[in-house]
């Protein structure tokens, strides 16, 4: 679209907000056969951001974003909200496919930060984890194609493709070394339990490595083998889990909590909506240790900060990514989507930890340059962790080994 064009829609928006036409207008730009169908889909979008963004919102910066941008996720651009983003229909089928968890790519999950496409984490035993991507590295090109300026959308779509095929990316690591890694693509089944394993004979532990439809049915088949071993008290390992469904979260907060709040959604308008557990206050209250460290996200903050405030688990680790904000994935009418903030959530507690974090009870940092060493051992795949290698890890099996003998005396 020319400058020109765009001006000139853009003095159409704001004489169509002046007037308060907004459904007549789409209602006229979906009868014309796709002659205004820029217009619409500019419409929709600034539609639902007046009437959902969880924050009020200036029309008229909206308008200048998308003037001087020429593009949707340039106007939300000027909400400075990372996860609020547009996604053509392509992208929209890629969110869908990402929620059931089977694709084809690297197994990489990435996000903004300071404008640069920085990897959130690395799904564990994918391609892109075998070929040491860590969170925090930035993409600097795929395929020679530079980031800089791409959406999170369009780096998704290029790293994605058939299973087999290569993808070159330009990788600038977090101690400033570059590394161009060459991966070659797979089938992506992720999986969210990704260790369960029995310590000292009675302590289980479950790694949970992220929250997509299938994760709560995942972690209550490994409670159960675990609980049929023998299991008295459970470490839950939440470390580099990015998150993912609000719904996946609130499942698994329920299965540990008795009756009461799992976590607080703060609306538009302020009014709060407090979502309960429903769980028996008698199940499952052996004593419980969460690890979680600063790529522990969303969804992760959601349960750690639920079974915190509840007096249920221990926190060990560091402190957590803080994403307290909730987004509702909204179809358009041409297929594509809108991914918009609409609330914030605050914890089981009232916390409000967006741009903040959780604190761990325990902190337990790592040294300085050292690899997280759940990526370390996930090298060597099957259901073992070494402890010996992983001081956090030791932290919290001291904690639930002295709770055990306090129960014994």
């Amino acid at each position: 679209m020319t400058n020109k064009r765009r001006v000139l829609l853009a003095l159409i928006l704001v004489t169509v907000l002046a007037v308060g036409v907004f459904d007549s207008l789409l209602g006229r730009a979906g009868a014309d056969d796709g002659r205004f169908a820029d217009l619409r889909t500019v419409l929709e979008v600034a539609a639902l951001i007046r009437t959902q963004y969880v924050d009020p919102v200036s029309l008229t910066d909206l308008f200048r974003a998308y003037v001087a941008t020429g593009s949707i996720n340039g106007m939300l651009g000027s909400l400075n909200d990372p996860y609020t983003r547009y996604m053509d229909p392509e992208a929209y089928k890629q969110m869908q496919v990402d929620t059931t968890g089977v694709y084809g790519g690297i197994g990489i999950v990435v996000g903004m930060r300071d404008n640069k496409l920085t990897i959130v984490a690395p799904i564990e035993q994918t391609p892109g984890f075998y070929a040491g991507l860590r969170g925090g590295d930035v993409i600097e090109y795929i395929d020679g194609k530079p980031t800089k300026n791409m959406s999170q959308d369009e780096a998704v779509s290029l790293m994605r493709g058939e299973p087999g095929a290569k993808v070159v990316l330009g990788v600038r690591k977090k101690n400033g070394e570059f590394q161009e890694v060459t991966i070659i693509r797979e089938i992506i089944q992720v999986k969210s339990v990704t260790r369960q394993v029995l310590l000292d004979g009675s302590i289980g532990y479950i790694r949970l490595s992220s929250f997509s439809e299938r994760s709560a049915q995942e972690l209550e088949q490994a409670l159960q083998a675990l609980e049929k071993q023998g299991m008295e008290a459970l470490i839950l390992d939440l470390r580099g889990n990015p998150g993912g469904l609000l719904t996946a979260a609130i499942d698994i907060a329920d299965k540990f909590l008795g009756k009461g709040p799992i976590l607080h959604v703060v609306g538009r308008s302020g009014v709060v909506q407090t979502i309960e557990a429903q769980g028996d206050d008698a199940a499952r209250n052996y004593p419980m240790v969460v690890m979680v460290d600063g790529y522990s996200a969303s969804a992760s903050e959601i349960v750690s900060g639920a079974l915190q405030d509840r007096g249920v688990a221990t926190l060990v680790g560091t402190k957590t990514f803080g994403k307290g904000l909730v987004q509702t994935v909204i179809p358009l009418r041409d297929g594509s989507a809108l991914s918009l903030t609409t609330a914030r959530y605050q914890t089981a507690g009232g916390r409000d930890i967006h741009s903040v974090g959780i604190e761990p009870d325990v902190v337990v940092s790592l040294p300085e340059g050292e690899e997280p060493p759940y990526y370390l051992s996930d090298y060597e795949g099957g259901n073992t962790v070494d402890v010996a290698k992983d001081i956090q890890l030791q932290a919290a099996l001291n904690l639930l080994r002295a709770a055990e003998l306090r129960r014994a005396s």
